[in-house]
């Protein structure tokens, strides 16, 4: 018989000691390094895309408006068109369609640029109503503190010095169109040999039938957002013009395209849009009420499209987050000017598809509240 050692009975009310096994730190070391080296890449490859912007910038765009297009080649090449000779006529297409669109566009700021001087007198003489509320704000200022003379406190446009600046900004150099041009035609031309490439580059079978997934996804969901946004866009420009024309604006027709033109970057380019409406309409009109209605009827146009068309053509097939589209938005358009708000979008739902197949859900449902 073993003798089973017996402990000794503690009185009621006795507070149980402490265990003396130690419990493992909620984070620990090897994941704080690993999110600090994670965060150290993250901020490298932001400064090598910021400062080496007239390189990534093109072949980015390259790749992204290439495999929206791929989809065309592929009908073309079942046609038995030679995939190189289909890159070359899809692209020269695009450009002939953006060159159209460009030509509606610089010929009325051609003719205004002529005209800035007269303009702008016209301009600041329909703005006089805006003196009296900067007299009262410079009532208010001078309540708090310093202000400047009341003479000074008439409304002045501001000077031509930002023009040459701006249209810098926005227009890429030639070397930059030269290599987007060139690496959108390879690109598509060889789009099938970089799948295989890609595919075949993994041992394991379940990955290439992930890659393959994943390329297929990527392929599909961005063609339909090109053309989706392209018709969306499309009736913008449309409802723009007939607008425009309604209401009396010079130029309908280039108005209309720099509306569709604007409205491939969400947000900034419905906001610039309804800025140059505003002052075109009240250079052009008689009334400053006049000139304000194109503007208004392009408010809510835009509001029609953003909260119930492009929702419910665009937010239920890719389900894309406007918080997300917005950040992202925001982003890219800091790193790489107007073509990175471009491509914000499609980068938004590349990052997803990803998300979608690499890291699936598979965590238990939360209650519901």
């Amino acid at each position: 018989m073993s003798k089973v050692r017996a402990f000794p009975e503690k009185p009621p009310g006795t507070p149980v000691s402490e265990s003396s096994i130690e419990q493992p730190p909620v984070i620990r070391r090897a994941e704080v390094v690993a999110f600090a080296l994670v965060s150290l890449l993250v901020i490298t490859v932001m400064v090598v895309l910021y400062f080496a912007k007239a390189f990534f910038l093109p072949v980015v765009t390259a790749f992204i408006v290439g495999t929206m297009l791929s989809p065309a080649a592929s009908f073309l090449e079942k046609r038995r068109i030679p995939r190189s000779v289909s890159s070359v006529l899809i692209v020269l297409a695009v450009g002939a369609v953006a060159v159209f669109i460009i030509g509606l566009i610089s010929a009325p700021l051609m003719e205004w640029s002529d005209r800035l001087p007269e303009l702008g007198a016209r301009l600041k003489d329909k703005l006089q109503i805006l003196d009296r509320p900067l007299t009262l704000w410079h009532q208010i200022q001078g309540l708090f503190g310093d202000a400047e003379p009341l003479a000074n406190t008439q409304f002045k446009l501001p000077k031509i010095e930002w023009v040459q600046p701006t249209v810098e900004f926005l227009s890429p150099t030639f070397t930059e169109f030269l290599l987007f041009f060139a690496t959108l035609v390879l690109f598509i031309a060889s789009w099938k040999d970089l799948r295989r490439a890609m595919v075949m580059n993994f041992a394991d079978h379940e990955w290439r039938l992930r890659t393959l997934r994943i390329l297929n996804a990527i392929e599909t969901r961005l063609g339909d957002y090109l053309i989706m946004v392209t018709v969306i866009n499309f009736g913008v420009g449309i409802g723009t013009g007939i607008i425009c024309a309604a209401t009396g604006m010079p130029n309908a027709a280039g108005l209309g395209a720099l509306a569709a033109t604007l409205n491939y970057f969400p947000i900034i380019g419905p906001v610039v849009m309804f800025v140059i409406l505003v002052v075109v309409g009240i250079i052009s009109a008689s009334t400053l009420g006049a000139g304000l209605i194109a503007a208004a009827l392009f408010v809510g146009l835009t509001f029609m499209e953003g909260h119930f068309i492009t929702p419910t053509i665009i937010g239920r097939r890719l389900q894309l987050n406007a918080l997300a589209v917005f950040i992202g938005l925001a982003f890219w358009t800091w790193l790489w000017g107007p073509m990175g708000g471009f491509l914000a979008a499609p980068i938004l739902i590349v990052g997803l598809i990803l998300k979608e197949h690499l890291m699936p859900l598979n965590s238990p449902q939360l209650p519901q509240e």
